[in-house]
Protein backbone atom coordinates (compact mmCIF):
# COMPACT_ATOMS: atom_id res chain seq x y z
CA UNK A 1 0.00 0.00 0.00
CA UNK A 2 1.00 3.23 -0.48
CA UNK A 3 1.63 5.98 2.23
CA UNK A 4 -2.11 7.51 1.47
CA UNK A 5 -3.59 4.24 1.88
CA UNK A 6 -1.31 3.63 5.27
CA UNK A 7 -2.61 6.68 7.16
CA UNK A 8 -3.71 6.82 10.59
CA UNK A 9 -6.94 6.37 11.20
CA UNK A 10 -7.44 6.62 15.16
CA UNK A 11 -5.34 6.15 18.45
CA UNK A 12 -4.77 6.38 22.03
CA UNK A 13 -2.39 8.64 23.26
CA UNK A 14 -0.90 7.88 26.74
CA UNK A 15 -4.38 6.92 28.28
CA UNK A 16 -5.46 6.71 31.61
CA UNK A 17 -8.89 5.90 32.78
CA UNK A 18 -10.91 5.51 36.06
CA UNK A 19 -14.16 3.72 36.72
CA UNK A 20 -15.81 3.82 40.16
CA UNK A 21 -12.62 5.25 41.91
CA UNK A 22 -10.67 2.58 40.35
CA UNK A 23 -8.15 2.77 37.59
CA UNK A 24 -9.26 0.77 35.09
CA UNK A 25 -6.37 1.82 31.78
CA UNK A 26 -2.99 3.73 32.57
CA UNK A 27 -0.59 4.96 30.25
CA UNK A 28 -2.30 3.43 27.17
CA UNK A 29 -1.01 3.72 23.77
CA UNK A 30 -2.15 2.50 20.76
CA UNK A 31 -2.51 3.27 17.09
CA UNK A 32 -4.64 1.90 13.29
CA UNK A 33 -3.76 2.68 10.39
CA UNK A 34 -5.43 2.00 6.97
CA UNK A 35 -5.47 -1.35 5.72
CA UNK A 36 -4.02 -3.10 9.19
CA UNK A 37 -5.44 -5.31 11.72
CA UNK A 38 -4.88 -4.32 15.37
CA UNK A 39 -5.50 -6.93 17.72
CA UNK A 40 -5.52 -6.13 21.69
CA UNK A 41 -5.22 -8.98 23.46
CA UNK A 42 -5.42 -9.46 27.21
CA UNK A 43 -7.39 -11.94 29.97
CA UNK A 44 -10.93 -10.78 31.11
CA UNK A 45 -10.62 -7.77 33.24
CA UNK A 46 -7.54 -6.48 31.45
CA UNK A 47 -8.95 -3.38 30.24
CA UNK A 48 -9.87 -4.15 26.07
CA UNK A 49 -13.38 -3.09 26.01
CA UNK A 50 -12.24 0.26 28.13
CA UNK A 51 -9.58 0.78 25.31
CA UNK A 52 -12.03 0.49 22.98
CA UNK A 53 -15.17 2.51 24.27
CA UNK A 54 -12.56 5.01 25.01
CA UNK A 55 -11.57 5.13 21.23
CA UNK A 56 -14.99 5.43 20.09
CA UNK A 57 -15.39 8.63 22.34
CA UNK A 58 -17.94 6.42 24.34
CA UNK A 59 -15.73 7.10 27.57
CA UNK A 60 -14.04 9.96 28.50
CA UNK A 61 -10.24 9.31 29.92
CA UNK A 62 -8.85 10.95 32.93
CA UNK A 63 -5.27 11.46 31.06
CA UNK A 64 -3.94 11.51 27.56
CA UNK A 65 -5.17 12.41 23.69
CA UNK A 66 -8.13 10.72 21.27
CA UNK A 67 -6.63 10.67 17.96
CA UNK A 68 -9.88 10.33 15.10
CA UNK A 69 -9.17 11.30 11.60
CA UNK A 70 -11.99 13.66 10.78
CA UNK A 71 -15.13 12.50 8.74
CA UNK A 72 -14.24 9.05 9.30
CA UNK A 73 -16.63 5.90 9.43
CA UNK A 74 -16.98 3.74 11.87
CA UNK A 75 -18.43 -0.21 12.00
CA UNK A 76 -18.80 -1.46 15.53
CA UNK A 77 -19.52 -4.48 16.75
CA UNK A 78 -20.35 -4.87 20.81
CA UNK A 79 -19.24 -7.21 22.53
CA UNK A 80 -22.57 -8.40 23.58
CA UNK A 81 -26.00 -7.96 22.03
CA UNK A 82 -29.32 -9.18 23.43
CA UNK A 83 -32.07 -9.78 21.78
CA UNK A 84 -35.68 -10.43 23.13
CA UNK A 85 -36.46 -14.00 21.77
CA UNK A 86 -40.35 -13.04 21.80
CA UNK A 87 -39.37 -10.33 19.06
CA UNK A 88 -40.51 -11.36 15.75
CA UNK A 89 -37.39 -10.30 14.33
CA UNK A 90 -36.06 -11.48 10.96
CA UNK A 91 -32.36 -10.44 10.06
CA UNK A 92 -33.47 -8.55 7.34
CA UNK A 93 -35.56 -6.29 9.79
CA UNK A 94 -33.09 -6.05 12.09
CA UNK A 95 -30.58 -4.98 9.72
CA UNK A 96 -33.35 -2.50 8.32
CA UNK A 97 -33.44 -0.84 12.31
CA UNK A 98 -30.17 0.88 10.86
CA UNK A 99 -32.15 2.74 8.93
CA UNK A 100 -31.45 4.22 5.01
CA UNK A 101 -30.13 1.01 3.41
CA UNK A 102 -31.81 -0.54 0.80
CA UNK A 103 -32.71 -4.35 0.48
CA UNK A 104 -29.59 -4.44 -2.06
CA UNK A 105 -27.19 -3.43 0.18
CA UNK A 106 -28.35 -5.60 3.16
CA UNK A 107 -27.98 -8.93 0.72
CA UNK A 108 -24.77 -7.33 -0.18
CA UNK A 109 -22.93 -6.92 3.28
CA UNK A 110 -24.30 -10.46 4.14
CA UNK A 111 -22.66 -11.83 1.25
CA UNK A 112 -19.68 -10.53 2.72
CA UNK A 113 -19.68 -11.93 5.97
CA UNK A 114 -21.19 -15.61 4.13
CA UNK A 115 -24.82 -15.27 5.42
CA UNK A 116 -26.51 -14.78 2.72
CA UNK A 117 -28.89 -17.59 3.16
CA UNK A 118 -29.97 -15.84 6.62
CA UNK A 119 -31.75 -12.99 5.08
CA UNK A 120 -35.14 -14.30 6.21
CA UNK A 121 -34.26 -16.18 9.50
CA UNK A 122 -35.58 -15.40 12.63
CA UNK A 123 -32.65 -13.65 14.41
CA UNK A 124 -34.18 -15.76 17.92
CA UNK A 125 -33.06 -18.73 15.87
CA UNK A 126 -29.75 -18.16 15.16
CA UNK A 127 -26.33 -19.94 16.48
CA UNK A 128 -23.82 -18.56 18.02
CA UNK A 129 -21.90 -18.35 14.59
CA UNK A 130 -24.85 -17.16 12.53
CA UNK A 131 -25.18 -14.36 14.86
CA UNK A 132 -21.85 -12.91 15.26
CA UNK A 133 -21.64 -13.23 11.17
CA UNK A 134 -25.10 -10.71 11.62
CA UNK A 135 -23.69 -8.28 13.91
CA UNK A 136 -20.76 -8.45 11.91
CA UNK A 137 -22.95 -7.66 8.31
CA UNK A 138 -24.38 -4.75 10.70
CA UNK A 139 -21.09 -3.41 11.62
CA UNK A 140 -20.59 -3.28 7.69
CA UNK A 141 -23.44 -1.30 6.36
CA UNK A 142 -22.17 2.26 6.60
CA UNK A 143 -18.75 0.62 4.48
CA UNK A 144 -16.66 1.98 7.54
CA UNK A 145 -13.46 2.83 7.19
CA UNK A 146 -12.21 1.39 11.07
CA UNK A 147 -14.18 -1.45 11.65
CA UNK A 148 -14.08 -2.25 15.37
CA UNK A 149 -14.95 -5.42 17.30
CA UNK A 150 -15.37 -6.35 20.54
CA UNK A 151 -14.70 -10.11 21.37
CA UNK A 152 -16.38 -10.97 17.32
CA UNK A 153 -16.00 -14.65 17.95
CA UNK A 154 -17.37 -14.70 21.39
CA UNK A 155 -19.97 -17.91 21.70
CA UNK A 156 -18.33 -18.97 18.53
CA UNK A 157 -17.12 -22.82 18.54
CA UNK A 158 -13.02 -23.02 17.19
CA UNK A 159 -14.05 -23.90 13.56
CA UNK A 160 -16.30 -21.32 13.66
CA UNK A 161 -13.95 -18.54 14.93
CA UNK A 162 -11.22 -19.67 12.63
CA UNK A 163 -13.91 -19.41 9.44
CA UNK A 164 -14.98 -15.83 11.36
CA UNK A 165 -11.16 -14.56 11.73
CA UNK A 166 -10.88 -15.35 7.75
CA UNK A 167 -13.80 -13.69 7.35
CA UNK A 168 -12.52 -10.18 8.78
CA UNK A 169 -9.15 -10.97 6.84
CA UNK A 170 -10.66 -10.99 3.29
CA UNK A 171 -12.68 -7.92 4.48
CA UNK A 172 -9.90 -5.75 5.16
CA UNK A 173 -8.03 -7.09 1.97
CA UNK A 174 -11.37 -6.07 -0.09
CA UNK A 175 -12.30 -2.73 1.48
CA UNK A 176 -8.60 -1.57 2.54
CA UNK A 177 -10.40 -0.59 6.38
CA UNK A 178 -8.58 -0.60 9.27
CA UNK A 179 -9.96 -3.36 11.80
CA UNK A 180 -9.51 -2.99 15.83
CA UNK A 181 -10.06 -6.09 17.41
CA UNK A 182 -10.09 -7.34 20.83
CA UNK A 183 -9.74 -11.17 21.65
CA UNK A 184 -8.35 -13.68 24.73
CA UNK A 185 -6.69 -16.27 22.35
CA UNK A 186 -3.33 -14.67 20.24
CA UNK A 187 -2.90 -18.51 18.89
CA UNK A 188 -6.61 -17.76 16.88
CA UNK A 189 -5.73 -14.69 15.57
CA UNK A 190 -2.16 -15.08 15.12
CA UNK A 191 -2.83 -15.71 11.18
CA UNK A 192 -5.69 -13.03 10.85
CA UNK A 193 -4.04 -9.78 12.47
CA UNK A 194 -0.89 -7.36 11.20
CA UNK A 195 -0.17 -5.88 15.06
CA UNK A 196 -0.88 -6.88 18.60
CA UNK A 197 -1.14 -4.89 21.70
CA UNK A 198 -0.96 -7.38 24.58
CA UNK A 199 -2.36 -5.35 27.69
CA UNK A 200 -3.42 -5.69 31.36
CA UNK A 201 -4.87 -1.88 32.40
CA UNK A 202 -1.42 -1.10 30.75
CA UNK A 203 0.50 -2.50 27.82
CA UNK A 204 2.65 -5.40 28.79
CA UNK A 205 3.79 -5.83 25.45
CA UNK A 206 3.31 -5.25 21.63
CA UNK A 207 4.58 -6.35 18.02
CA UNK A 208 4.25 -8.77 15.47
CA UNK A 209 2.18 -11.69 16.33
CA UNK A 210 4.87 -14.44 16.75
CA UNK A 211 7.27 -11.65 18.52
CA UNK A 212 4.08 -11.06 21.39
CA UNK A 213 3.80 -14.88 21.53
CA UNK A 214 7.45 -15.19 22.74
CA UNK A 215 7.59 -11.82 25.49
CA UNK A 216 8.09 -12.81 28.74
CA UNK A 217 5.17 -10.33 29.97
CA UNK A 218 2.89 -12.23 27.80
CA UNK A 219 4.23 -15.57 28.91
CA UNK A 220 3.77 -14.23 32.55
CA UNK A 221 0.21 -12.73 31.84
CA UNK A 222 -0.95 -16.10 30.83
CA UNK A 223 0.39 -18.48 32.08
CA UNK A 224 3.73 -20.91 31.53
CA UNK A 225 1.73 -23.19 29.31
CA UNK A 226 1.04 -20.11 26.71
CA UNK A 227 4.51 -20.98 25.87
CA UNK A 228 4.56 -24.52 25.18
CA UNK A 229 1.18 -24.26 23.17
CA UNK A 230 2.15 -25.39 19.30
CA UNK A 231 1.42 -23.23 16.32
CA UNK A 232 -1.96 -23.38 15.31
CA UNK A 233 -2.39 -24.70 11.71
CA UNK A 234 -5.53 -24.93 10.31
CA UNK A 235 -5.70 -26.82 6.36
CA UNK A 236 -8.78 -26.01 4.64
CA UNK A 237 -9.30 -29.16 2.78
CA UNK A 238 -12.79 -28.80 3.62
CA UNK A 239 -15.58 -26.27 4.39
CA UNK A 240 -17.28 -25.05 7.54
CA UNK A 241 -21.46 -24.25 8.27
CA UNK A 242 -21.96 -21.34 10.45
CA UNK A 243 -21.99 -23.82 13.38
CA UNK A 244 -18.73 -24.93 12.67
CA UNK A 245 -19.65 -28.50 11.41
CA UNK A 246 -17.93 -29.63 8.20
CA UNK A 247 -19.47 -29.54 5.17
CA UNK A 248 -19.03 -30.82 1.56
CA UNK A 249 -18.87 -27.55 0.33
CA UNK A 250 -16.46 -24.93 -1.43
CA UNK A 251 -17.45 -21.60 -0.15
CA UNK A 252 -14.78 -21.01 2.05
CA UNK A 253 -12.06 -23.39 0.62
CA UNK A 254 -8.45 -21.88 1.10
CA UNK A 255 -4.89 -23.05 1.10
CA UNK A 256 -3.34 -23.63 4.36
CA UNK A 257 -2.61 -21.31 6.71
CA UNK A 258 0.21 -22.01 9.24
CA UNK A 259 0.79 -19.97 12.67
CA UNK A 260 4.14 -19.04 13.40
Amino acid sequence: MDEMDRRELAALRGIAVAQGGRLVLRNVSLSVSAGEIVTLIGPNGSGKTTAIRTLLGLLKPQQGRIFRAPGMRVGYMPQRLQVDPVLPLTVHRFLRLSAGFSAERLKDVLVDVGAAHLLDASVATLSGGEMQRVLLAKALLRDPQLLVLDEPAQGVDVNGQVELYDAISRIRSARGCGVLLASHDLYLVMSSTDHVVCINQHVCCSGEPQTVARHPAYLELFGATAGRLAPYVHHHDHAHDLHGKVTDGNAFHREPQTNG
